[in-house]
Parts: structure tokens; C-alpha cells; sequence
């Protein structure tokens, strides 16, 4: 990637992605723009989206974290605000737009598009990362593109996609704490409804709160979802040493598998 292409600085050096290009990137969608994060490690082979949640955005420090991790695996990421800044400032007042899952996960296909397009010398297959009300996008955005191979639902309201999850092709996973008991009520409704997905999981993290702030449970978080990608957009691109990952924790509780 030339650095005249993303007017990208070096912003990060791991051994395993040795050198990260970040770039801040506005997406037209129709009259209006909204603002991303796009970060793309040396030899990256993959890429996933971030949809923030409710009061969020691209630089909520949890989806970071995560973000950090799958660089290290070679994946790109786009962290992007599928609100407007003149939209995100009006919900924070009225919550008008926060849960409208139709605009959201349009603004999703089109950043989607935007990044097949911006980056398409790489040649990427492209995941969602959801959280919240943004895993609803997610899903909701896969079940019309079936060019999607993978979504991850992090503490998310999967059931704001509606009868969207019943024509969701990707393989889901539904990571939720065991202690915000509601929203696992809520994604194991939703679980039942993925029945047209590849592969589908829903794994609850023991001691963990709606936001993962608990010891471990965010590592945990970022080591299932890399898991996930790196299976469903295509582990063959992925060195060998890249692949030995550790199986999650034996506290984790895989909870109906498919």
C-alpha cells in the first residue's frame, strides 16, 4: 500500500504485523458522510468491520482492544461511526437514530463497498465485528450480502435485526457475559432464529458484565473473535505459527453449538 494512497503514518510495531498504516477515512453515503478508522498490518490477508453500539464510537476503547489483537493476526480493520456527527449529536439527546437498524446497516453496506473498492489490490474477504445495537447492523447488513463470510456479536442485541437473522448465511458467534443476564436472554433467542447460518455459536463468558470490564474477559473476547475470523475468512492465508492458537478457557461455556 502506497502512503500516498491513505496519507497513512506507521502508528504500531508487533512481530508478528511488523508494521500498521492507520488512516482516518470519510465514506459518502448518499448526500451524507460518515467517518471511519482504517488500520491495514503488513501482509494482511483479511479485514473486519467494527459497528459500534449505543453512546459509542470508533475509538471505544474495548473494540480497540480487539482490533489490536486481530492486527496481530494480519487482519485489517475498519473501525467506523455509521452515524454522522451531526446525527451522533443529535442522539445523544433524543436516542432517534441509535436503534434505527435499517439506516445503520445501509451505512454498513456501504462502507463495506467503500472498502472493497479502496482496497481492492488486497483482494480482502471482509467480517463484521458488532457490539450492541451495531451487532443488530451487522447481521442485518449480512443477511442481504452474502459475500460475508463471518459476524461477531460482542455483548450485542442480535434481536433488533428481527426476522433478518432467519436469512443470515455467515457464521455467527454470540459472545455475551454471564452476568448481563437479560442480553443473554435475548442472544439465545436470537441463536435459535440463525438457523440458515454456516455455523453458528453462542459462547458466554463466566463473571462477566455487559462490558467485559471484568479481569480477563475482554482477552477473552479478542482471542474468540480472532479464533473465529481466522476459521471463517480463510485460516490458509495464515502462517502456521499464526495458527496455534490456545482453545478458549475452560471457564468459557460453549452453549449451543450447532
Amino acid at each position: 500500500m502506497s502512503d500516498d494512497r491513505f496519507n497513512s503514518t506507521k502508528v504500531r510495531e508487533t512481530q508478528v504485523a511488523q508494521t500498521i498504516f492507520q488512516d482516518t477515512v470519510g465514506i459518502l453515503s448518499g448526500r451524507d458522510t460518515i467517518y471511519g478508522t482504517l488500520s491495514i498490518p503488513e501482509k494482511a490477508w483479511g479485514a473486519v468491520i467494527f459497528t459500534q453500539g449505543v453512546g459509542c464510537n470508533r475509538r471505544n476503547s474495548r473494540s480497540l482492544f480487539v482490533a489490536e489483537s486481530l492486527h496481530e493476526l494480519g487482519l485489517a480493520t475498519l473501525l467506523v461511526d455509521l452515524l454522522t456527527p451531526s446525527e451522533d449529536r443529535v442522539d445523544s439527546f433524543t436516542a432517534c437514530h441509535r436503534f434505527n437498524i435499517g439506516l445503520l446497516s445501509e451505512r454498513l453496506l456501504t462502507a463495506t463497498s467503500w472498502l472493497n473498492h479502496s482496497c481492492s489490490g488486497y483482494d480482502f474477504r471482509v467480517g463484521y465485528f458488532g457490539a450492541s445495537t451495531g451487532a443488530a447492523a451487522a447481521l442485518r447488513a449480512a443477511s442481504e450480502c452474502e459475500a460475508i463470510p463471518a459476524v461477531v456479536s460482542r455483548g450485542g442485541r442480535p434481536d433488533l435485526a428481527g426476522s433478518a437473522l432467519e436469512h443470515v448465511r455467515a457464521a455467527t458467534l454470540l459472545i455475551v457475559g454471564a452476568l448481563d443476564r437479560s442480553v443473554v436472554d435475548l442472544n439465545t433467542t436470537a441463536y435459535e432464529q440463525l438457523r440458515s447460518a454456516r455455523q453458528r455459536e453462542l459462547m458466554v463468558v463466566p463473571n462477566a458484565t455487559h462490558l467485559f470490564e471484568e479481569k480477563g474477559a475482554l482477552q477473552e473476547v479478542a482471542e474468540l473473535t480472532g479464533q473465529w475470523f481466522v476459521r471463517h475468512l480463510g485460516a490458509a492465508a495464515v502462517s502456521n505459527k499464526q495458527r496455534e492458537f490456545r482453545t478458549p478457557s475452560e471457564n468459557v461455556r460453549r452453549t449451543l453449538p450447532r
